[in-house]
């Protein structure tokens, strides 16, 4: 049974998160600020951590920087706000290996941990891999190849979003909350155009089209 620490202070969606990962198969620690979180680490083995940013008594961020500092390998998962892309990129480039956009749905919040449990088996992911696709999330580069791969800030993120959740579709309004955040002020067919540069620089049908719905990368073979 894998052990999760959970780092909320908030009361309602901590016990919340306590009640559905228990019935998803997680044991589960609860820890309401980065005091807490750091003694729960120190006292415990744990398979991955589950990590809201918004802390009473430290930022997320900076807790996740010196867990990393010290050694601490373990896959964690960030809680973020839909508005706060500079904080997903922080989280990522500090060493986390996903993040979950706030409000979420528990079923893929469980997914995310599962595959962070997977993945991690002790050992922090920065790099995601398909095929001869690499992209380094902490040093924000990508190679095809073998080769560098040239992209945008918001083609990373994309292609990014696209490669943690391989074999699944994407909808738009996913992939616009993933690379923009809650901003109304974007164009309308933003990501179809970001999805039209990728496919230039990528093999034919690696990102293919559920009409209607979004995209997807379909699972590595």
């Amino acid at each position: 049974m894998p052990h999760v620490l959970v780092v909320e202070d908030d009361r309602s969606l901590r016990e919340g998160l306590i009640a559905g990962l228990g019935r998803s198969g997680f044991r589960v620690t609860p820890a309401t600020d980065a005091a807490g979180a750091l003694s729960a680490l120190r006292g415990d083995d744990f398979d991955a951590v589950l990590l809201d940013i918004g802390l009473p008594d430290r930022d997320g961020i900076a807790l996740l920087r010196q867990l990393r500092a010290e050694g601490y390998t373990l896959p964690v998962v960030i809680l973020t706000a839909r508005d706060a892309i500079d904080q997903r990129v922080e989280g990522l480039d500090a060493g986390a290996d996903d993040y979950v956009l706030k409000p979420f749905e528990l079923a893929e919040l469980m997914a995310r941990l599962r595959a962070a449990v997977r993945r991690g088996v002790g050992q922090a992911c920065h790099t995601l891999v398909h095929g001869d696709l690499e992209l380094d999330t902490a040093a924000w580069e990508a190679r095809y190849e073998g080769r560098p791969l040239e992209l945008s800030r918001r083609q990373f993120m994309l292609l990014a979003e696209l490669l943690r959740n391989e074999g699944r579709v994407l909808t738009y309004d996913h992939l616009e909350a993933a690379v923009y955040g809650w901003n109304s002020d974007i164009e309308s067919n933003a990501i179809q155009v970001h999805v039209h540069s990728l496919r230039r620089k990528l093999p034919e049908g690696f990102i293919r089209t559920v009409r209607g719905v979004g995209y997807m990368v379909p699972a590595a073979p």
